[in-house]
This record gives C-alpha cells, sequence and structure tokens, in this order.
C-alpha cells in the first residue's frame, strides 16, 4: 500500500486502523496510548494484523456510513456480495455514562450469493515483543504474550474458530461476526447481539453527528472532520489527541518520526475551540476539566503535553525490533519533548478559555478555577515572555526568540483582559493593559524584517515561517494591513512548492525539511482568502482535498512530488484547519447570497 489509505473507528478510549482492502493494521488495546495488538502499519511482516481474504474476482470497495463511525469495506465479483462493517461500540447507557468497551465487532454482512473468504487473524501483543501464542477454546480464541508483561486478548466469532485460525476458505451463507475484545466476556457474544451493538452504535453517531451544522459548501468535509476529531478525543480525562499513530514518518526512510498518542495544550485547545464552534459542547467541557484538573496550584506547572490521563512522565524509548513503516526507524514510544518550554501554549490556553466563556456563558462550571487559572497565566507570562524558547516545531537544538510564541504571549494578555471584563473584575486592567501592549510594541518592533519585508521565523532572523501567518487570527494584526498582505507573499515566495507548503525551510536539529506540512497549506489558503484572493485561496483548497485518502482523511504531512500522505494519522491538526477554511468559505457563500437576495 503506497499511500495512507486507512479508515479509522474509535469509541473515545482507543482506535484501530483499517485498510482499504479490509486489513486491521493498527490498533491498541485497552486504551490509545497502550501496546499495540495489531502493529502491520510500523512492520509488515512482523507487527500483527486481523484480514479479510478474498481471490482476484472480488473488487473491494470502501466508505464510511454517512454521519458515523461505523466503516463498511465491500466485497463484490459480480454474484457474490458481502461488506465488513467495522466498529467499536460507543453509545450512551440509561444511567448516563457510555458504553466504549476496548473492543472491535467486524461484523460480516451478507448481500447476495454465497462469497467465499479466508482470515488472516494475527495479532501480536506488545508491540511484537516476545511470542504471542493462540489457543482455540470452546467459547473463544485466547491471544497470550508472556514476554515483557503478561498480555492477553479474545477473539470471539459466528464462524468456525479453526478454520478460522488456520486460514481455511469460509462460505458466508448468512450474517456472523469477529469480536476482538481485550476482555473475556462474561455473556456468550451472538450474531444478534452484535448487530444490536452496531444499531447502538450507530444511532449514537447520528445524534452525535445531528448537533454539527449543516453548511453549503464543504458540508461533507466538515462533518467527516468533526467526527474524526471526536474519534481523537478521550472520554475518561477529556484529553485530545495529536493523532491515533506512532512514528509514522515524515519523509519515508528519514528519522522524524514522533508519537502523537498524547495530549498537546496547543493542538488540543486548538481542536476544542473548533470543535466547540460547531457546537459540541460536551468536547469543550471535558478538555477544560482536563486542564482545570492539571493545574490545581497556583504556580507554574503546565507541560506542553501530557499522557491522555495527565500522566506528566512521558519517557521515549525505540522498539528497535519493528522495522517501521516501510522501512523508516525507529520506532518511538513516548516523547521527549513533554519537557521543552514552548511559551506559545499560554495565550492558545487563554484563547480557548475566553472562547467557551463567550460561547456557553450560561454553562461553564469552575467560573472561579478558571479565573485562578487566568491570573496565574498572566503571572507566567509576565515573568517569562522575554526569554526564548522552542517554538512550536519542537526545535530541539537552543531557544530562540520565536515570532509565533511572542505573539501568542500577547494573545495571553489579550485574552486574560477580556475574561477580567467578563468576570468583571477590574482591579488588574490597567498593569494588564500595559503589559499587553509592551509585548505588541516588542513584537512589531524585533519579528519585522525590513529586508524581506515581513514578519519573520524568530527576532533578527530573514527566514520564514507559516506559523507567522497566525498573527491574523489571533487578531494580532487586520489582515488588509499592508505588513500582514506583504508576509503573507513572502511566505508564499519562499514556501510554497506547488501549492503546498513547508512549516519553514531553514535546516532543524535533523537537515532541511522536505515534506509538506498539511496545517501549514490551510493556514496559507485561509490567509490568501483573508487578504482578498478568494478564488485562488479556493483553487487550492480544491486541489489541497484532492490529496487526501479515499475516505477523505489527512495524515501530518504531504510529499511535494507524489502527494502521497505522510506523517502520523489521522492528524487533528489537518482536521481542525480544514474545517476553519471550509466553514469561512462557507459563511462568505452564505452572506453574498443574503446580499444578493437583499438587492433583488
Amino acid at each position: 500500500m503506497d499511500n495512507l489509505d486507512y479508515g479509522i473507528i474509535g469509541n473515545c478510549r482507543s482506535a484501530a486502523l483499517i485498510s482499504k482492502n479490509g486489513s486491521l493494521d493498527w490498533c491498541c488495546l485497552p486504551e490509545f496510548d497502550s501496546s499495540s495488538v495489531f502493529a502491520r502499519l510500523l512492520d509488515e511482516k512482523n507487527g500483527g494484523r486481523f484480514e479479510i481474504l478474498t481471490d482476484d474476482s472480488y473488487t473491494i470497495t470502501q466508505r464510511y456510513k454517512r454521519d458515523t463511525a461505523l466503516l463498511i469495506t465491500r466485497y463484490c465479483n459480480g454474484k457474490d456480495t458481502f461488506e465488513v462493517r467495522d466498529f467499536m461500540p460507543r453509545y450512551r447507557k440509561p444511567n448516563g455514562s457510555y458504553h466504549a468497551p476496548p473492543e472491535i465487532v467486524r461484523y460480516i454482512r451478507l448481500v447476495q450469493g454465497e462469497p467465499v473468504f479466508r482470515v488472516g487473524y494475527d495479532p501480536r501483543l506488545e508491540y511484537a515483543q516476545g511470542v504471542t501464542e493462540n489457543y482455540v477454546k470452546h467459547g473463544f480464541v485466547v491471544s497470550l504474550n508472556q514476554g515483557r508483561q503478561y498480555d492477553t486478548v479474545f477473539l470471539y466469532t459466528s464462524f468456525n474458530k479453526n478454520a478460522v485460525m488456520e486460514g481455511r476458505e469460509i462460505v458466508l451463507k448468512k450474517h456472523g461476526f469477529f469480536l476482538v475484545t481485550y476482555n473475556e466476556k462474561l455473556y456468550k457474544p451472538t450474531t444478534k447481539r452484535m448487530y444490536t451493538e452496531m444499531e447502538r452504535t450507530k444511532v449514537y453517531w447520528l445524534n452525535w453527528s445531528s448537533r454539527t451544522p449543516d453548511y453549503k459548501a464543504y458540508n461533507k468535509w466538515i462533518h467527516r472532520s468533526a467526527i474524526t476529531l471526536k474519534l481523537l478525543s478521550y472520554e475518561r480525562s477529556g484529553a485530545v489527541l495529536a493523532a491515533a499513530t506512532t512514528s509514522l514518518p515524515e519523509t519515508i526512510g528519514e528519522v522524524r518520526n514522533w508519537d502523537y498518542r498524547f495530549c498537546w495544550i496547543r493542538d488540543a485547545s486548538m481542536v476544542v475551540k473548533v470543535v466547540s464552534e460547531l457546537g459540541h459542547k460536551n468536547v469543550a467541557r471535558r478538555y477544560l476539566q482536563f486542564i482545570v484538573d492539571l493545574i490545581p496550584d497556583k504556580d507554574e506547572k503546565l507541560q506542553i503535553m501530557y499522557g491522555i490521563n495527565k500522566e506528566k512522565k512521558l519517557s521515549e524509548y525505540t522498539l528497535d525490533h519493528l522495522e517501521g513503516y516501510k522501512g523508516s526507524k525507529p520506532v518511538r514510544v513516548g516523547n521527549a519533548a513533554y519537557k521543552q518550554r514552548q511559551n506559545d501554549i499560554y495565550g492558545i490556553l487563554m484563547d480557548v478559555v475566553y472562547t467557551q466563556l463567550v460561547r456557553f456563558p450560561n454553562d461553564i462550571e469552575h467560573g472561579e478555577e478558571l479565573w485562578g487559572i487566568t491570573k496565574g497565566i498572566v503571572w507566567i507570562v509576565q515573568k517569562h515572555w522575554k526569554e526564548p524558547d522552542k517554538g512550536i516545531w519542537e526545535f530541539r537544538t537552543e531557544d530562540r526568540h520565536f515570532t509565533f510564541s511572542k505573539v501568542l504571549c500577547w494573545v495571553a494578555i489579550d485574552r486574560a483582559i477580556k475574561i477580567a471584563r467578563i468576570f468583571n473584575k477590574y482591579r488588574k486592567l490597567e498593569r494588564w493593559t500595559a503589559l499587553e501592549q509592551e509585548i505588541k510594541n516588542d513584537i512589531l518592533a524585533n519579528a519585522w524584517n525590513d529586508e524581506v519585508q515581513a514578519f519573520t521565523q524568530s527576532y533578527g532572523s530573514p527566514h520564514m515561517d507559516a506559523s507567522v501567518l497566525l498573527m491574523e487570527s489571533y487578531g494580532f494584526i487586520h489582515a488588509r494591513d499592508p505588513r500582514f498582505v506583504s508576509t503573507v507573499r513572502a511566505i508564499e515566495k519562499e514556501l510554497s512548492n506547488d501549492g503546498l507548503l513547508y512549516r519553514y525551510k531553514n535546516e532543524d536539529d535533523f537537515g532541511l525539511p522536505t515534506s509538506s506540512f498539511t496545517i501549514c497549506t490551510f493556514w496559507f489558503i485561509n490567509s490568501l482568502f483573508k487578504i482578498g484572493e478568494e478564488e485562488r485561496a479556493r483553487e487550492l483548497f480544491e486541489q489541497l482535498l484532492s490529496y487526501s485518502n479515499h475516505l477523505g482523511l489527512f495524515s501530518e504531512d504531504i510529499d511535494f512530488k507524489s502527494k502521497r500522505l505522510l506523517g502520523n494519522f489521522p492528524q487533528a491538526y489537518s482536521h481542525l484547519a480544514l474545517i476553519e477554511c471550509a466553514v469561512n468559505f462557507s459563511q462568505k457563500d452564505r452572506t453574498e447570497k443574503m446580499l444578493e437576495s437583499m438587492k433583488n
């Protein structure tokens, strides 16, 4: 498979990736960040997989059931047709809590004829370390790994278990199922029960999606991206993951491979802001609780990222026995970036708190705690904004005065002032307003480069950086300000390659970047749109959408030449930026139509 042609299923506890041919190639149980049960994605031969195999006479197509996270893979040879309907159960229980067990259902639906298939069931527990042994028992197949730590997973099925495990041909004469579960079941699963689980899960997703508004333009893209972002949210703590995978490389064969199964304050806050603007306030409420829980004290304790269960230590190590995606080593677990200081996270967090207070004024719990957090963050920014940091792109070399970090320090104070007014706390306004102006003047004086006529990556630098485009969307500068227009032009000249953008082009810790960072292209399209180049922005947007996979999903990066998807997948960053662009275009269309009808 040359592209990341996968669909994601999940239940806000874990997720799985299923290829366009119906092979389950990535899943960690019981949680998103647990060790893998299937990891063919990271090692074709030894990672483990669960595939449905047919002969070459079958044509395979794949789609999502509309407005749900149910993935349907259809196998048809003309006279014989069947579908594999993959999902992870999720629905509301009578007591108000959610049923979201660590399990995957593969419901086999007979459409016509008597299709024939085989099964390749090969779990490799604990990231395929040690040996996983399979035992066919009376009611199930148990897979057991007694390596580094004892682990088990269970397979229940309506089909002959020996035929399944031996890869023998199975003739489908009625609907059936496979259930992969982390826990042994107390009640024997049946096809009827699995059908009920599927229908309940379908209804859950239809209800959830119905709260996303419909848009005139790009509606299916907005809805699919919203569901994808929901799939990357972790119910138990309110954390939002950057992606569902680890170590999918930014460039094939290179070492820019990171574990993204964590909650970055920046990524998560941006996701929550976008999702809450679509009306999904529960995601926002749970995330704010996550933040409140992380900052119980009034001193400086905010890391750039946390584990999904609020873990603070995310030690990084490599799995050297795995080949890596397309041979791209190393495969990493954990992420050493958690130790970095990135001053932008305070502004991003303040922005999301302010947005929630405005959007849901009568529905915000923890008002006193949020005011406490606001005061604490102002204190931190006041103390540290003049210091260099690692920046949004997590340079692992020396600290610099990154423009984006400084702008977000300004955002932190700007939003804190607005929050103070919401809470009728006027005592600190004079001091905070002076600080806000001081930071703004510092940025305008030091981030602007006269020679290139643009705001650059860091103070005194000649280099362009796509993150600087966010100055406008955070309200630091107006879209039609000549300095911003000039910056957009300079970034296009320096960073654009066939309509796709580099994050930056200067050398970093690992050499020169060689792939396009997807969110940066969306940022650029948005900026073009804002400065008035709407037609070109739409053209580039349409072009970028054409590079998604067959299900409309994006990873972190895109290869400039082949346009193949690269990097961790699916990427929350990419999908939140897609929604922002699509909503901007759609709202512009709606405004124009209203003006047109008023004229008539």
